[in-house]
């Protein structure tokens, strides 16, 4: 049963669900999500938005089942009005929206792992073989959304999306316990497998795959954090870093859908290290844009993340292969407190271009990228049109990458 804020009733903490959906159809058919889907090809927006009311039902369902067990007191509607925020499904004052809800990256990986690996044998011209899968979707969405609520706290981020984050809003306290709530939803939501008639064993092999990459990804956060205080951090430490922070769980999020759809170790290992591969590239993807992508590509500001002296990869790897002038330059840069100018911006990117960092981050880019098609190449191939049309998904996703390292 859907339930509203405020109106009245016994189960009053969430909102309408077909009404928010509804909102986000209607924005989604008129204009691209901003900052997300505004760049990218039809392709890659047809891969991306193939099972997104599905995930978005999922979801809901996921948040409604636990905020029922509040109902009984209207002092926990902010509660669950935070988290629907975060998620873009209500604006500051829980009023219903239809902002932007993210790629829904790691979800989607998970359904197309499923029909790749061939959806336990139920696949139909309908979406109804998805609900096998859903709802571990649901649960690696809100364990990524969990990481974010806990990143913007930690890295000091006022805005994501285009809105005020959490902690912003409500305070670091809150938005930690609205994360953590985030977190525990998400592995009571993983246990909806159960009611989808996956077998026991299965759901504890999904479970201790997620704790594994949670635990991964925390380790990767604590590096991540770490890093800022260290003067030196080799292109060796940050991949082990991006490794756990972000392919851990874009590895996870493939395996859990292949556990899903398949009994073959061959093909859920192979879609790990699909996922895996994909969550590598993915981060040195945007380490490329965030330095040298221009505004009307991805609306993004010109080296924001040299303004933002962030040490991401192309910094990391001029660091070591510049002369001892520009290493000086560099380090006096990104340690003093004042914040940096434009000149110093453009001293960067020229040391930048005399290390050749671009030409080294996409080779790199392209080797991750190689890997993710020979992973898949080998997953052993089910013969039906829905695993079929994910694994063009699937290459699409790589495919859409690589641009990033051809430029």
């Amino acid at each position: 049963m859907d339930c509203c804020f405020g109106n009245g009733g016994s189960n009053d903490l969430l909102l309408p669900v077909p009404l928010i959906l509804k909102k986000e159809a209607e924005v989604l058919a008129v204009q691209p999500q901003r900052g997300q889907l505004m760049s990218l090809s039809p392709t890659i927006q047809l891969t991306l938005m193939r099972h997104q009311a599905e995930i978005q039902e999922a979801l809901h369902r996921a948040v409604r089942k636990v905020a029922g067990i509040g109902s009984g007191t209207r002092d926990l509607q902010p509660y669950y009005g935070q988290m629907q925020y975060h998620l873009g499904w209500v604006d500051a004052n829980f009023t219903p929206t239809a902002n932007n809800p993210g790629k829904l990256l790691r979800s989607t990986l998970l359904l197309l792992a499923y029909e790749v690996a061939g959806a336990w044998g139920l696949a139909t011209s309908d979406s109804s073989y998805l609900r096998r899968a859903l709802p571990a979707a649901a649960s690696i969405e809100l364990t990524h959304n969990f990481t974010l609520i806990h990143d913007d706290i930690e890295d000091g981020d006022a805005e994501r999306r285009h809105r005020p984050t959490l902690w912003k809003l409500w305070g670091i306290p809150q938005a930690i316990n609205t994360g953590d709530g985030l977190f525990a939803l998400a592995r009571l939501a993983l246990w909806g497998v159960l009611d989808e008639g996956v077998e026991a064993a299965i759901a504890v092999r999904l479970g201790a795959a997620l704790d594994r990459a949670c635990v991964v990804l925390s380790e990767g956060q604590y590096l991540d954090m770490s890093f800022e205080a260290w003067q030196a951090i080799s292109v060796a430490k940050y991949v082990d870093m991006i490794s756990r922070k972000t392919a851990a769980l874009m590895g996870c999020a493939a395996e859990m859908g292949a556990l899903l759809g398949s009994r073959n170790q061959e093909t859920i290992e192979r879609l790990r290290r699909f996922g895996y591969a994909m969550g590598v590239a993915f981060q040195v993807r945007d380490d490329l844009l965030g330095v040298w992508a221009t505004t009307a590509e991805l609306g993004k500001t010109p080296a924001g993340d040299v303004y933002r002296r962030k040490k991401s990869l192309p910094i990391l790897y001029a660091l070591e292969h510049a002369n001892p002038d520009d290493q000086r330059f560099l380090r006096e840069v990104y340690q003093q407190e004042m914040p940096i100018t434009s000149e110093q911006v453009e001293e960067v990117l020229a040391i930048l271009a005399r290390t050749q960092a671009k030409a080294y981050c996409c080779a790199f880019l392209a080797e991750q990228c190689r890997s993710a098609h020979e992973a898949l190449a080998s997953v052993p191939r089910i013969d039906n049109p829905v695993a079929a049309r994910a694994l063009h998904d699937m290459e699409t996703l790589v495919h859409f990458v690589e641009e990033a390292a051809r430029e």
